[in-house]
């Protein structure tokens, strides 16, 4: 039974050998974050603001003013709390604006700190109204008001908190309140779409991780593809690895080219999705305007998932523009899906 047993089960040193071979496949994604500065590419006066607040902060002995960052996802918001961690040599706590439900879930976590601990609070704009009124003290006085009981009987009692440091990012900085935004004493940083060059040069290092040869023409291409957002041209520079790897090719452009398409992505970086909503508006639409509920009925997709997820990258093409009345779709976008007016496919 026992040597069943261990014929069946590898050794540890065979594991050891496969998990060097292959990778720590679960943590990969991090794998690829930046972990230095000089590694960070893009978002170059956020960093230079950045670098100088730290460098202040820290020859004050002080911990890092509360920090919040926004914009469209996957355009490294979460990196910087990361190195801002590692250049102040400060633990960082993470979590979310949904996964603090209640004021005892945020006491808890805050209560936790020790001093010069950096928060992190993704997705800060889902966060329940009575929670953000107790986060108020906590960011501008450091400490924590809890009513405990009701009626009559209730107290307030106050806690001292240790001095710490909160960044938040947010992909929908409208839906903050203005007190809230007011709070981020060190500043509110947007992050911009990055440039094909940048791209390529992330793409670059993301291969060299992998340990992907990738020719020159293959990194224009899934640049050009990946809607100036690093966390998508790392997508696509893994599915392009994983094809040449079944061809036991190197990733050339042809097969970067072949596995886009498979994935149903075009020349402009337009999936499926993205096409269905301009087809959406062309044909059922005659072009638009149409309002926002229209049009998320029409698609059976939620309002916000059109504004968050299709509307960003589609504006920033020019292939739709937001006005009073509703979206229309452009001229630019009906030559690049090869449309007339009448929405009819050519």
């Amino acid at each position: 039974m026992s040597r069943k047993n261990d014929e069946k089960a590898p050794s540890s040193q065979n594991s050891e050998q496969m998990s060097q071979k292959n990778g720590d496949v679960k943590f990969l994604d991090q794998t690829l974050r930046p972990a230095t500065w000089n590694e960070y590419i893009g978002q170059e006066k956020i960093k230079e603001n950045l670098q100088i607040l730290l460098q202040a902060a820290k020859q004050r002995h002080h911990p890092a003013e509360h920090l919040l960052f926004y914009g469209p996802p996957g355009l490294g918001k979460t990196t910087l709390a990361n190195l801002i961690a590692k250049e102040t040599s400060s633990q960082i706590k993470s979590t979310s604006g949904p996964a603090i439900e209640k004021v005892g879930d945020l006491a808890s976590i805050l209560t936790n700190l020790s001093a010069g601990d950096i928060l992190f609070i993704d997705e800060i704009h889902r966060l329940n109204k009575t929670i953000e009124e107790i986060l108020y003290p906590a960011m501008e006085s450091g400490s924590l008001d809890i009513i405990i009981g009701k009626g009559p009987s209730a107290r307030t009692i106050q806690l001292e908190l240790p001095p710490f440091t909160l960044i938040a990012a947010t992909t929908r900085i409208a839906m903050l309140s203005a007190p809230l935004r007011s709070r981020f004493s060190g500043g509110v940083f947007k992050l911009e779409f990055y440039t094909d060059e940048e791209i390529e040069k992330i793409i670059e290092r993301s291969a060299k991780i992998l340990g992907v040869k990738i020719e020159p023409e293959a990194k224009k291409e899934i640049a050009k593809r990946s809607r100036f957002t690093p966390r998508t041209a790392n997508y696509l520079l893994k599915r392009g690895r994983d094809l040449a790897q079944i061809r036991e090719q190197n990733l050339t452009n042809d097969i970067v080219k072949e596995a886009l398409n498979m994935l149903n992505i075009d020349e402009m970086g337009l999936n499926a999705e993205d096409r269905a909503v301009l087809n959406t508006i062309e044909e059922k639409f005659a072009g638009g305007p149409v309002g926002l509920n229209t049009l998320a009925a029409a698609l059976s997709e939620e309002q916000g998932t059109i504004e968050d997820v299709y509307e960003p990258y589609l504006l920033q093409l020019g292939f739709i523009e937001r006005t009073s009345r509703g979206r229309i779709i452009t001229d630019r976008a009906r030559k690049h899906l090869n449309l007339k007016n009448s929405g009819k496919l050519l």
